[in-house]
Order: structure tokens, then sequence, then C-alpha cells
């Protein structure tokens, strides 16, 4: 379909009876709620509401261009992809759990590799990779990992 086709929703009645629930008893999160209410709105099969794009968009308190996204994801992904949120590019995912702040942490505060007398966080960092905690990790994420905690790599008892 090219970019200008309009996306026709034309729901089932076992999937309009999810939306409907869903949005009744409030279950899932706000946007999900948001997407429901515009699909049961722009629904057009039989007995269906089939409103236009505008007054989707007034009922269900999002812009123009959501309800033509959420179209758009329905006809071409389906009911479930529409539903759920998609993971953000954007977002950054924390390289360390709390077994890898663990095991930094543990690290920082054991004896520092022969020849230096401290652990420098570009030294920690590799320690980390070689010891394959993480596949990769800068120091900047070690720094901000061990600020949370009371671990002192400069103090000279270390630990």
């Amino acid at each position: 379909m090219g970019k200008d086709a309009k996306y026709v929703v034309r729901l089932e009645l076992e999937e309009r009876r999810r939306l409907q629930d869903m949005v009744d008893e409030g279950r899932g999160s706000k946007s999900a709620r948001q997407r429901a209410r515009v699909l049961l709105k722009a629904d057009q099969a039989e007995g269906a509401p089939g409103w236009a794009d505008e007054r989707v968009a007034e009922f269900a308190e999002v812009g123009l261009s959501t309800v033509h996204r959420v179209r758009q994801q329905f006809v071409e992904e389906g009911l479930e992809a529409t539903l759920q949120r998609r993971p953000s590019p954007e977002r950054q995912y924390r390289k360390l759990d709390g077994a890898g702040e663990a095991k930094l942490i543990a690290t920082a505060c054991s004896q520092p590799p022969d020849g230096r007398s401290r652990w420098t966080l570009h030294l920690l960092a590799d320690k980390l990779v070689e010891l394959k905690v993480v596949e990769s990790i800068s120091h900047e994420c070690v720094r901000s990992a061990l600020k949370k905690t009371s671990c002192n790599r400069i103090a000279s008892s270390n630990g």
C-alpha cells in the first residue's frame, strides 16, 4: 500500500469485545487503552461506529497522527502489535544488573593488579569484560555504578 492509502480498520467480534473489556476495566497501560479506543471508534465493520479520524482523535484524546499510526499498524501488523508498545531504539538499557554491579564492587574493593596502587575506571571496565560479566562497558558506566555505592577505590584500605 502506498503512503497515502487509507488504512481501514475492521475488527472481528471477539477483538471488539476484548478491546471494550480492556477500556471498561482499565486494564493495560494508558497508551494501550487509548489505542484500543482509537480502534473501537475507527472500526468500519458492520454495526461499528466508523468515525472520521478527527472525531476519533478528539474522543481518544490523542493526536491525529496517532490515529493514522494506529490504523496503519493494525492493518499491517495486527491487533497484538498495535496494543504492545515497541521498544524505543533510543532508550539506553542498563549494562549492569544487580549481579554485575556486585561483581564490579567486589572487584573494585579487591587488590588492584600488580604494578598498580589502585583500580582505575578503565581497569575496572576492562576487568568486567575479561571476567565476561558484560560484552563491553564504558568507564563512565563503571563510574556511575560505583557512585551509588560506599566502596571507595581511592581509600588506602580499599574496603
